[in-house]
């Protein structure tokens, strides 16, 4: 059996309520049984170096950390911080972690929110699945499928459909878990699993849930508890359990 806990959207800008609303969600992953973290994008704000490292700092623990960009990032500054490299093509990785392999992939499309699966991207993510010995989580941060909110469906995955045709080629692929949305959502994806972990920086307010009129200045809550999301992968099966981590 494999726990792993997903969090998404930390958004460090430099401001102590950013700092502290990441620092409650590790300190509480810290205190628990856990293998692996999983942060699925949007890591920084502005993409600064300073926010990197403020990342680079905080988000560690006694078990392995993963992270991916997301639209808010800058490969160049994410890569110079937490990987001590340079450039500015997508940043894929993949790491094994309790029997399971994570592909993480780079949704973003550099200077926009949307979201875009390149072609280098979408044939590196069809080589390690037709590699993988062991069960594969795919990793993005743009959510390939409408969740029902006009605002973030505006600027989720472009081409859903490529990456789609290469999931659904291999026997490989576990569940699709992302990031993005600010909310914790479950759903499916070309016959998988797909989760989207709730934001550490805020939470989207669901259309149906309020009378307002929501526009970007007023869709996400920044005032309700950041959550987590625990993956239990046992014999192959994912069960996912969304949690919040108020004090």
């Amino acid at each position: 059996m494999t726990i792993i806990a997903h969090l998404s959207d930390t958004h460090f800008d430099g401001t102590e309520r950013a700092l502290a609303r990441s620092r409650q969600v590790m300190a509480c992953l810290r205190g628990c049984g856990v293998d692996v973290i999983l942060v699925t994008g949007d890591l920084t704000d502005h993409g600064d170096v300073k926010e990197y490292e403020q990342a680079r700092a905080e988000l560690v623990a006694d078990v392995p950390v993963l992270l991916l960009p997301g639209n808010h990032d800058d490969r160049a500054a994410y890569r110079k911080v937490l990987l001590g490299g340079d450039g500015t093509a997508p940043i894929n990785q993949v790491h094994r972690v309790g029997g399971l392999l994570f592909a993480l992939c780079d949704s973003t499309i550099p200077g926009e929110d949307e979201g875009l699966l390149a072609a280098e991207t979408l044939d590196w993510l069809e080589g390690v699945l037709a590699g993988a010995e062991e069960p594969v989580l795919v990793c993005l941060h743009h959510h390939p499928v409408r969740l029902n909110h006009p605002l973030l469906d505006s600027i989720r995955l472009r081409n859903p459909d490529d990456l789609a045709a290469v999931l659904r080629a291999s026997s490989s692929a576990l569940a699709v878990l992302c990031g993005h949305a600010h909310a914790a959502a479950a759903t499916t994806f070309a016959g998988l699993p797909m989760i989207a972990a709730p934001g550490v920086f805020s939470t989207t307010r669901l259309p149906w849930t309020t009378t307002d009129e929501l526009v970007w200045s007023n869709t996400f809550d920044r005032d309700d508890v950041p959550g987590v999301v625990f993956h239990v992968v046992d014999d192959g099966q994912l069960t996912s359990h969304f949690r919040s981590t108020a004090a």
